[in-house]
């Protein structure tokens, strides 16, 4: 360990996820010195603040090898895709987090979509284009509905879930030749749409074992009855109202196992959160996305259900010793929802600068965890798209639920935006 008392820790990233994952560090009896670049308003209640942008790659790596840090977490998948866990590891400070190798199978919807085929991963018919002439001509071949990606990294908002070819056309105009999400529309990915209910699994991995964290469900579209543009995502809760153990123990031999062999296999182990996205078929769980990191608002109900030193399973993950855990992470019985407030106009153009009120009517069990905030002469205001995740416990998910939205409501900014069907059957 390095210099004082405790493991001194840098996370990098100022969303919920972040927050998230400092106060779950801080739980840790072996914690020291804990910090988090950028951060946000929230975050300094439980870790120091250092002024670093996430994507300032080399900045990052020199400060902690400068501040002798003993493990950095890198929650965002910008910094993953740029290679922030090479520059970190090529300075001799350890890393949780895939490399920018392994992250392609985030940063890359086209690699993800060829590994699934490569490994017998389940997964939707999909094509992929550099052009729109064919990209249009392939949408005009298939009978089927089809979704419509920005091959690239888009916070979330690259997919475009098309109900008929009109819209098919109109989303990849908007990709390729409005380039709506600049470089990360270079390529774009045709896949077919299928139909079920969408669930969210989580591994932590260490390059060639894995240990899984609960199932959990995202709620994507802005509005209630998921209607409107995708987001990042505005709710989320676990365990899944459907999950069953069979359904778990499919979900991790059919998708997570073999993804980790497969990415070993290719010369790229992964260590850190692998994320996939999945849809319940007629014929079983299906991928519709891999992600290279902890997803959020999905980490905001995963954390707190965990009953383990987060600390010392991200230590032995990124050192390659995972298998020194049990093969089972501890778990609390107790289900948890998290219900996120947004600024007005999210996904699009949004206000911010609005003062928050509520924070401290909250009831004290109830976790707020913060996203796009900054503090201001000692008072929180907006200062993002997606403001707070609302998380509470209970019992039940309905319980969880009922006592999430009875402190939504006692929280307040102009414009505040959420969705009221979080966690509902």
């Amino acid at each position: 360990m390095g210099v004082g008392s405790g493991t001194r820790v840098l996370v990098v990233g100022g969303g919920g996820r972040e927050h998230t994952l400092c106060w779950k560090l801080r739980q840790s009896p072996r914690i020291g010195a804990l910090y988090c670049a950028p951060g946000n308003g929230g975050i300094e209640q439980v870790a120091t603040r250092i002024d670093i942008g996430a994507r300032d790659t080399e900045r990052l790596a020199d400060w902690a090898l400068e501040n002798r840090i003993d493990l950095v977490v890198v929650g965002p998948d910008d910094p993953l895709a740029d290679g922030l866990v090479n520059q970190i590891i090529a300075r001799g400070v350890k890393a949780f987090g895939p490399t920018r190798a392994a992250a392609e199978i985030e940063w890359s919807k086209a690699w993800a979509k060829r590994f699934c085929i490569e490994n017998g991963i389940p997964s939707t018919a999909a094509a992929d284009f550099d052009g729109a002439e064919a990209a249009h001509n392939y949408v005009d071949s298939v009978e089927h509905r089809v979704v419509v990606k920005a091959d690239g990294l888009a916070v979330g908002k690259g997919v475009f879930v098309c109900d008929d070819r009109g819209e098919a056309h109109r989303a990849i105009d908007a990709i390729m030749v409005a380039r709506v999400f600049g470089a990360a529309g270079a390529r774009v990915v045709v896949e077919e749409r299928i139909v079920g209910r969408e669930v969210s699994a989580t591994a932590i991995c260490d390059g060639s074992t894995y240990r899984m964290l609960p199932l959990a469900c995202d709620h994507k579209a802005i509005n209630d009855g998921n209607r409107g543009p995708n987001t990042g995502g505005m709710g989320t809760y676990s365990p899944p109202l459907f999950a069953t153990p069979e359904l778990s123990r499919a979900i991790e031999m059919t998708i997570i196992a073999p993804a980790v062999r497969g990415m070993a296999r290719a010369g790229r182990p992964f260590t850190g959160f692998l994320y996939p996205g999945i849809m319940m078929t007629e014929k079983g769980p299906c991928v519709f996305e891999f992600n290279a990191r902890l997803g959020d608002p999905e980490a905001q109900v995963l954390l707190p259900r965990l009953a383990d030193d987060l600390l010392d399973i991200l230590e032995k993950a990124a050192d390659g010793r995972l298998s020194e855990t049990p093969p089972a992470l501890s778990l609390s019985a107790d289900a948890a929802c998290c219900v996120i407030m947004a600024s007005r106009g999210y996904p699009g153009e949004y206000d911010f600068g609005k003062a928050i009120s509520g924070l401290d009517a909250i009831a004290p069990e109830t976790i707020v965890f913060h996203a796009g905030t900054r503090r201001v002469n000692d008072r929180y205001v907006t200062a993002g798209g997606r403001v707070l995740g609302v998380t509470a416990v209970g019992a039940t998910v309905a319980e969880a639920r009922t006592r999430a939205y009875a402190d939504v409501a006692r929280v307040s900014f102009e414009g505040a935006h959420y969705r009221r069907d979080i966690g509902q059957p």
